[in-house]
């Protein structure tokens, strides 16, 4: 904390609030970081060492010169680097949950809190949301999963980031069912694909009947295919939130049906309630 002076003055002080800290060159202050700068007889400089929040205020300059006492003040204002405090720990919710992330932060100036998802999908767009130390999400659903990005800055230096994963269960949904054609005497394959959290496991049925429980695998191989062995196959995908299924043929060349056989039979059944549905309104 800068001070001049000339050779008229007869008496000089520094001050911080009523306290005085130096007078002349005597130290009255007990704080072994604060020092006299002096440069000949024309500086009378004040400096303090680490500076901490503590020693933000005013500091007075007094001068006592043949005529009247003058003073100087500065205010010192300290400025603190943003850091982050408490954050959230890793959660798991199921979807359709209200979750609150917290993120709580100190520095001065006071910081601003900003969240980010930091790997969003498709449906959810990366965006930054101010809402000072919380982020609220209401019925948050699959596409809000993700590792989120909590940042508090108040220019002062870099900003300091934490970090919350966020996971969502949800049931299962079968993307995908389906086989190929597969001639008298070879392996069939049968492949079924599902979303869920946590992993789904899997149970292949035929005529009611189980077949084989394939733990997280999607995969059915039917060896040695004989004819007794073309027809439907129920794929069942489960998990502690929920259970879906879909069929899929396996087929010999030249039946004509399609690969993924679970969107003829969805295809055939609509067909016939809008017939059905039609002959209603046409009574």
């Amino acid at each position: 904390v800068r001070c001049y002076v000339d050779d008229k003055v007869s008496k000089v002080a520094w001050l911080n609030r009523s306290n005085i800290i130096f007078a002349g060159e005597d130290k009255w202050s007990l704080d072994p970081r604060v020092e006299l700068v002096t440069q000949g007889q024309l500086e009378y400089s004040l400096r303090i060492q680490k500076v901490d929040v503590f020693d933000e205020g005013p500091y007075t300059c007094s001068i006592q010169t043949k005529q009247q006492p003058k003073t100087s003040q500065v205010y010192l204002i300290v400025q603190v680097p943003p850091v982050i405090y408490k954050v959230s720990d890793d959660i798991i919710v199921n979807e359709g949950s209200n979750v609150t992330l917290t993120c709580l932060a100190s520095g001065r100036p006071d910081p601003s809190i900003t969240w980010r998802l930091l790997n969003p999908s498709e449906r959810e767009r990366e965006r930054e949301r101010e809402r000072e130390n919380y982020l609220e999400i209401s019925g948050i659903v699959r596409s809000q999963a993700g590792r989120y990005e909590c940042k508090a800055s108040n220019d002062v230096s870099t900003p300091d980031v934490k970090y919350v994963n966020v996971v969502v269960n949800y049931p299962p949904y079968i993307k995908e069912v389906r086989s190929s054609e597969t001639p008298v005497g070879q392996a069939g394959v049968l492949h079924c694909e599902a979303s869920a959290v946590p992993q789904p496991e899997f149970e292949w049925y035929r005529d009611d009947v189980s077949i084989q429980i394939s733990g997280s695998r999607t995969l059915l191989v039917v060896a040695n295919v004989t004819e007794d062995d073309y027809g439907n196959y129920t794929c069942v995908a489960t998990n502690r939130l929920g259970i879906h299924n879909a069929s899929v043929f396996l087929y010999k060349p030249g039946t004509g049906r399609d690969i993924n056989a679970s969107g003829c039979v969805c295809q055939s059944f609509w067909l016939l309630l809008l017939s059905v549905l039609s002959a209603l309104l046409k009574c």
